[in-house]
């Protein structure tokens, strides 16, 4: 039996109260060791503490990597989480501290606890507060081998507990009347929010202010009970005061038309919210704060970015999707990506810039940024608000791209291998906030994982392309009497590595075999086992063996090669001189006849197993009359199935269309049948044989 445990929410509360953090969670092990749940949260929003509730051990956040790595994760600011964490650091857009630290039980990782602190009051962890973390982590470890041990396992609950982080001494009942009171003689509104945003105090002026009833605020969430204050950067602001704890400030304009401000002031149990009117008694709004929307929407952009950047399979489209997102909501002019190749600087892809200054970039020697430095391996990115900056850094720099400020962001992978910089530029002088410093560093390590993936891809994308094309035949063996066409189509874009394949084996003068197939799967595995299968296709035929036993050989093969892997195949031997053809198939698509003297039509036969099923597997030889002017059509089922259509359906369809006139070239007929499925967006590879006795 499983059970939760007071004693892990008491470890948790002494961890922060101990270390002086304002936010902290506990997280544990499912049973299959691959996902963390949390299991009890002390000052983070309940919405935030959902959102965070089940982490992956291999997701790039600082807890799984605590977990993954065992060992501590320090960060102590927002630009390093962007550094090394981009993702997290778009999904928390907020100025904290943060420690990950595993909890270690008999040797093994059960969970870790997660620590934030404000931004700016420690560079790194004191002894002291090491040394409470560390304690309280073996402590957490010993409980959950006990619990073990007595049979009660401590398992996370399903959904994560909110623990409350006021002081468990019993409170004066009359304290919130007492303060409410007080409150009520400032000429400034003033209500708390816990910390999940509910109100749970509001005062008369407050009311006034907001035109609504204390009776209706005390329990809701302001941006929910009241519309005008539903845009989304007022629950960031409070956000940013809860996770941050730092004072924010919101500005918005209220029923009646009047400008509120809204500074929120954060506590251990909440956020003290103070409301003025701009234009009325103590409307002056404190300094310190600013208006976060530009930033709000940066954000959502760089989540919009996020997911589209996944879809991107090269350096142009990963710099395209960046140019899209990023040149508007930062004013950005151009940007670029740089890389190296011997000392030489490279501009993969590029946004904004003239030709001129692409190739003024291209090939221009690598300023290393630190004595002995590697290229692009700056240790963090740098910003220049001006030209001057940039030549007080940088003395030998050449300005040949005509722009005033740049951001420099090195582009580290996940293997922490630098791969290249993504210059960002302005075409007038730019101050970079603390803001943009931390968002655009975030940018760039998503644009790094989106580059090497678009590089990996386009690299194993040329390898199988060259391995496909030199599988397929390059040309079809000449035979007098025997008219040819044949054509290969990849699937769509992006999934074009396919097992389709078709070849023509010239066995005398007058007799030849015709093959088509198709591997399972589309990726380089079957395009090598498609070259596996013609080449014993090949061997069987001109050895001598008929369709059926070169089929039964050929499946005897790759049940040993490839027992994961089945191949669909026709074969299909031709005799110019008798005029017959002899087939066997095993599991493939039936071919087509048209004779000169009547329709298409679909040839019936016994098809066997598909090939790499049974080894014991047997294929039945059909013979059929091939009169002269006859037509063949062998293809593969990209060419014809469709989602939810009948198959049976499609190949009569394909043999509606399928009719070749005497004269007229196969090449056109081939044009023909693939033309009406290369329209549509494929997912499928295409492979078309198409054979004419054309004997007198």
């Amino acid at each position: 039996m499983a059970t939760h445990s007071p004693r892990l929410d008491d470890l948790l509360a002494e961890a922060v109260s101990g270390t002086g953090a304002h936010i902290g969670a506990a997280y544990l092990l499912a049973e299959d060791g691959r996902v963390l749940l949390m299991d009890a949260a002390l000052g983070l929003p309940a919405a935030l503490a959902r959102a965070l509730s089940r982490i992956r051990t291999n997701d790039p956040v600082p807890i799984a990597a605590a977990v993954r790595e065992q060992r501590l994760i320090w960060l102590s600011c927002r630009e390093q989480l962007a550094r090394s964490f981009p993702v997290a650091a778009l999904t928390m857009p907020y100025h904290f501290a943060v420690a990950a630290v595993p909890i270690r039980c008999g040797g093994a990782v059960r969970g870790g606890f997660l620590l934030l602190w404000p931004a700016g009051h420690m560079a790194r962890l004191s002894p002291r507060k090491l040394g409470v973390i560390e304690d309280v982590c073996a402590r957490a470890g010993d409980t959950l081998r006990r619990a073990t041990e007595r049979g009660r396992p401590i398992l996370p609950e399903p959904r994560p507990r909110i623990l409350d982080p006021r002081s468990v001494r019993p409170a004066d009942p009359r304290a919130d009347l007492v303060a409410l009171d007080c409150l009520n003689r400032l000429p400034e509104g003033f209500c708390v929010l816990d910390a999940d945003g509910r109100v749970t105090l509001v005062t008369a002026p407050a009311a006034d202010l907001l035109r609504s009833r204390p009776a209706e605020l005390v329990g809701a969430r302001p941006w929910e009970r009241l519309p005008w204050l539903g845009d989304p950067a007022f629950e960031d602001r409070f956000r940013a005061a809860v996770v941050g704890r730092q004072v924010t400030r919101y500005t918005a304009r209220g029923p009646a038309g009047r400008r509120l401000s809204f500074q929120l002031y954060p506590g251990l149990s909440g956020v003290t919210v103070r409301v003025a009117a701009e234009d009325g008694p103590g409307g002056h709004a404190p300094e310190g704060g600013t208006d976060r929307r530009p930033q709000v929407l940066a954000l959502h952009e760089m989540l919009h970015l996020a997911t589209t950047l996944a879809r991107a399979v090269s350096a142009q489209e990963v710099i395209d999707l960046v140019a899209d997102h990023v040149m508007p909501v930062y004013d950005v002019q151009a940007l670029a990506i740089l890389t190296a190749k011997g000392g030489r600087t490279r501009v993969a892809a590029a946004r904004g810039y003239s030709r001129q200054a692409v190739d003024d970039f291209e090939g221009r020697p690598v300023i290393p940024p630190v004595p002995g430095g590697q290229p692009f391996d700056h240790g963090g990115p740098e910003f220049f608000g001006s030209w001057e900056e940039l030549r007080r850094a940088y003395p030998e720099v050449v300005r040949s791209d005509g722009m005033s400020a740049w951001a420099f962001l090195p582009l580290v992978t996940s293997h922490h291998a630098a791969i290249g910089t993504c210059v960002l530029a302005h075409d007038r002088p730019h101050r970079f906030g603390p803001e943009e410093r931390a968002t655009l560093t975030a940018l760039a390590g998503l644009i790094a994982q989106a580059f090497e993936r678009a590089r990996l891809y386009d690299v194993t994308h040329q390898l199988a392309k060259c391995l496909q094309s030199s599988l397929l035949p390059r040309t079809l063996p000449e035979i007098p009497g025997l008219e040819l066409a044949a054509r290969y189509v990849p699937a769509t874009p992006g999934m074009d590595i396919g097992g389709d394949f078709y070849d023509l084996i010239r066995l005398d003068d007058a007799v030849a075999a015709a093959v088509i197939g198709d591997v399972q799967g589309h990726d380089m595995t079957a395009a090598a086992l498609m070259g596996q299968v013609r080449t014993a296709i090949r061997a069987h035929a001109t050895a001598g063996a008929s369709p059926g036993e070169v089929l039964a050989h050929t499946n005897r093969l790759l049940t040993e090669l490839a027992p994961d892997r089945f191949t669909s195949c026709l074969y299909l031997s031709l005799d110019l001189r008798a005029h017959t053809a002899c087939l066997a198939s095993a599991g493939h698509l039936p071919p087509l006849l048209s004779r000169l003297d009547a329709p298409a039509r679909v040839v019936e036969s016994t098809p066997g197993l598909l090939l790499g099923i049974d080894p014991g597997a047997e294929y039945t030889t059909t013979e059929l009359a091939l009169p002269p002017g006859s037509v063949l059509a062998l293809y593969t089922d990209g060419l014809i199935e469709e989602p939810g259509r009948d198959l049976g359906e499609a190949i009569a369809k394909l043999a509606e269309l399928f009719a070749p006139c005497p004269g007229l070239p196969l090449s056109d007929v081939l044009d023909s049948l693939i033309e009406p499925a290369a329209i549509e967006r494929r997912t499928d590879d295409i492979a078309v044989l198409l054979l004419r006795d054309a004997t007198a």
